[in-house]
């Protein structure tokens, strides 16, 4: 840092924010014999909340079983917390001897429960003179309430994004978990990933100002690149880097530098009126950061009439992820979606099972159905060259058929006939996340198997009387890799955009001074709705971008990365905000970026 030709440091705050999932907090409980416990519950989990009724009820977790169909939205809040109504509704259950049911209304769920964390992010960063950044010291305090629940773990994921797509030469990263008297906080979209990739954006915003450099300049030249510049914090090789390709091709689809130009002549004609403009990359890291946590399991059947029944232990809570694994076994037997039915998640078919979280639910499950799938259709292939006499690659499924030397069958005639022969159409599939290691005690490995990327160009207007602002206009260029369900992906990603933007612009938080929740209803906690979506919204995923690892078809999570492509629009509404002060300056605009946080940025002394 002392060598370093400039230095400038800063704090600033980001808040948290609740879930508002359509679908409160709910279980059902429902006695059986022997002590027997089945557990109906909007989980993310149903493992956990097998595990933790069991252990609250003294019994073994053989005799809980938990069933979930779908949920009405999760977003995290769903990982944890449903526990807490799992084990008072079996409590209930066992004390009346009768089936009980307990739902949450809005007030009490969000009073209850946890939400996002809110954290205070200081740093202090040398650089040079083209901005290239040389020593960063960064602290990243956050909330955590009264108990740790996943707060460790989310700070964890905060530190790995704290370099973002930058490379970092010289970086101290401190994590503070912060106790405090309000509800403890949790999982949520991103876990901790989007707090640390804030922080480090709202660094290379103050380096730009201060060098009165076009923020996107200090971004590509502090990109990991060369092999001597794609090193990580913690020491995690940078292999799949395709940020470069990402910004060149949203830069100039979104018309970055001609409509730069035209909002600093609108912003010189306009007094009360100010547009910002900018850019924000994403590098996602893709793994459960607890190693054991990365494992998949998938139950399948055959039936005699060429149908296919799936379980597995990923949980539906409106992302797709039973369309696209149903889709994947589809294609690997070459048969009709329709012939392929998915039953609920239960923890008496596919046991052990790890959150539907992570961005990894279609990596993991839709992995271990793949595995079941190529088992069955090996058996399938294997009684067809016996019995037809004909070589191994002689044997083509395509189509709902399958073509066995000059034979033509149905696919259902063929599972016949392997089942009349007693061939067993019943197996499992199991899948654990490769490569993956990392030493806590030396902040060193790989706790990610791959990255997925993505960059947003935000344009906003705010109002300098009343701190009002609108979102203008959104480009999004995804990296998805080789795409499952590209209508699946494309909703995701906007859904994600538009959470994020709630985030950091409208959904603030309030406890007073005894930790008691205030913003506890739509009356009081604001949400985006369609008025507040940008006026002109453009997504489109990254073409001929396969991932390199062997992930499912070379696929990609969406769950996760896209809430980040937010950024852009908070820092847009900084750029903006910075209008108003002049060139060098730096506002210090916390997050959520509300009229009244815009109007205070605003009117601060400099």
């Amino acid at each position: 840092m002392q060598k370093c030709q400039h230095v400038v440091s800063g704090e600033f705050h980001i808040g948290g924010q609740d879930h508002f999932y359509l679908e409160g907090q709910v279980a059902s409980a429902v006695p059986g014999e022997e002590q027997e416990m089945l557990i109906y519950s909007s989980t993310q989990h149903p493992s956990e909340v097998q595990k933790m009724v069991a252990q609250f009820l003294g019994i073994s977790r053989n005799q809980v079983r938990v069933e979930v169909r779908r949920m009405g939205g999760g977003f995290g809040g769903k990982e944890t917390q449903p526990a807490i109504l799992g084990c008072i509704a079996a409590l209930l259950s066992v004390k009346s001897k009768k089936p009980v049911k307990l739902r949450l209304n809005r007030d009490d769920d969000m009073v209850m429960t946890g939400k996002r964390h809110h954290f205070l992010t200081r740093y202090k960063v040398g650089f040079d003179d083209q901005g290239r950044i040389e020593a960063l010291e960064m602290v990243l305090a956050a909330g955590c309430g009264q108990v740790a629940d996943l707060s460790t773990s989310i700070l964890d994921r905060a530190l790995f994004h704290s370099d973002n797509c930058y490379f970092l030469p010289n970086a101290t990263l401190h994590g503070i978990p912060c106790k405090t008297n309000t509800v403890s906080n949790t999982a949520f979209r991103g876990f901790g990933g989007p707090q640390g990739m804030l922080g480090i954006e709202n660094v290379m915003d103050h380096v730009a100002r201060c060098l009165k450099l076009d923020p996107i300049q200090v971004r590509m030249r502090n990109y990991y690149g060369t092999a001597d510049r794609n090193l990580t914090p913690y020491h995690q090789t940078v292999e799949d880097n395709i940020i470069h390709e990402i910004t060149e091709q949203l830069l100039n689809s979104s018309q970055y530098f001609l409509r730069r130009k035209e909002i600093e002549e609108f912003n010189q004609k306009n007094k009360f009126l100010k547009r910002g403009l900018a850019f924000a990359p994403v590098k996602f890291g893709i793994s459960f950061t607890t190693a054991f946590l990365n494992q998949a399991g998938a139950l399948m059947h055959l039936y005699a009439d060429g149908s296919v029944y799936l379980n597995h232990g990923g949980t539906e809570m409106g992302q797709g992820l039973f369309t696209k694994v149903a889709q994947i076994v589809a294609e690997e037997f070459q048969i009709d979606l329709s012939r392929i039915k998915i039953s609920a998640t239960d923890t008496a078919k596919v046991p052990n099972t790890s959150a539907t979280a992570a961005s990894s639910g279609t990596d993991m499950n839709g992995k271990a159905a793949q595995i079941a799938a190529r088992i069955l259709k090996q058996r399938l292939v294997d009684f067809a060259v016996t019995e037809f006499k004909v070589k191994p690659e002689e044997v083509i499924f395509h189509n709902n058929r399958v073509t066995v030397g000059e034979r033509r069958i149905g696919f259902s005639e063929l599972v016949n006939m392997a089942h009349h022969a007693r061939v067993s159409l019943s197996t499992t599939g199991f899948y654990k996340t490769p490569k993956i290691f990392y030493d806590r005690g030396k902040a060193k490995g790989r706790p990610f198997l791959y990255f997925a990327y993505g960059a947003c160009v935000s344009e906003v207007i705010v109002d300098s009387l009343t701190g009002e602002y609108r979102i203008l206009r959104s480009d999004i260029l995804h990296d998805v890799g080789t795409s499952i369900n590209e209508a699946i992906d494309i909703g995701q990603i906007e859904g994600a955009f538009v959470q994020g933007a709630g985030w950091l612009t409208m959904e603030e938080l309030y406890w007073d001074t005894k930790g008691n929740l205030k913003t506890h209803a739509p009356s009081t906690y604001k949400i985006p709705t369609c008025r507040d979506i940008p006026m002109d919204l453009r997504v489109a995923l990254l073409k001929d971008s396969p991932n390199q690892e062997d992930t499912v078809y070379r696929s990609k999570a969406v769950g996760e990365p896209p809430l980040m492509l937010a950024n852009a629009v908070w820092l847009a509404i900084k750029d903006a905000v910075a209008s108003f002060r002049g060139p060098r300056d730096n506002p210090v605009l916390h997050a959520p970026a509300t009229p009244e946080a815009v109007l205070r940025a605003i009117s601060a002394p400099s």
